[in-house]
């Protein structure tokens, strides 16, 4: 009897495994919203962040402990697309009628929370700013952030899932506090 409520618990933990998750849409980090606000910035428009074509791994494609891992703005591309948008728009700097235009390429994405004790979300992406066709900024930028997991997948999947937007968070601070990017949009 024992035995099968064991073996029971053990298919019910796999199958939450394997479902599919949603990620949380992106919410602007207050640090780089301030940081931006104080400074004298040209508003920018935000182009398109794009893959690298023929890259290895497909930066588009995540999972959590096999069950896909989606984001709500249909890629993630998208998604830091979107989180780059937003962000500037909190910090009133954005215009799409704006001669200055970031774009950029997402290069990595990863998410991995198989471990037991620790997961992480890495991510790289080359960021271009140009002004009327002429480059100003071109730069590539990563980050990356770690958090206790768990064995439990009903614990480690929610944990990945919340912590995930925080890399992103990570890579845009990366990018609004590089001094070049700076100078790129000064006024």
């Amino acid at each position: 009897m024992l035995t099968m409520r064991l073996m029971g618990t053990m298919l019910l933990m796999a199958v939450l495994s394997a479902c599919s998750t949603m990620a949380p849409k992106y919410n602007s980090n207050f640090d780089n919203v301030v940081a931006l606000r104080g400074q004298q910035l040209n508003a920018i428009k935000v182009g398109d962040i794009t893959k690298e074509p023929g890259a290895k791994t497909n930066v588009n494609k995540l999972t959590i402990r096999a069950g896909d891992y989606a984001s709500p703005y249909g890629s993630f591309t998208a998604y830091l697309q979107n989180a780059l948008k937003q962000e500037l728009d909190d910090a009133r700097l954005l215009d799409p009628n704006s001669s200055l235009q970031v774009s950029g390429v997402l290069l990595s994405n990863e998410l991995d929370a198989s471990g037991a004790v620790k997961a992480y979300a890495a991510v790289k992406a080359r960021f271009v700013v140009q002004e009327s066709g002429a480059v100003k900024y071109d730069a590539v930028k990563s980050a990356r952030y770690d958090w206790d997991s768990n064995f439990v997948g009903a614990v480690a999947i929610p944990r990945a899932n919340q912590n995930y937007p925080v890399v992103i968070q990570r890579l845009l601070t990366a990018l609004f506090t590089d001094p070049e990017f700076i100078t790129a949009i000064k006024k």
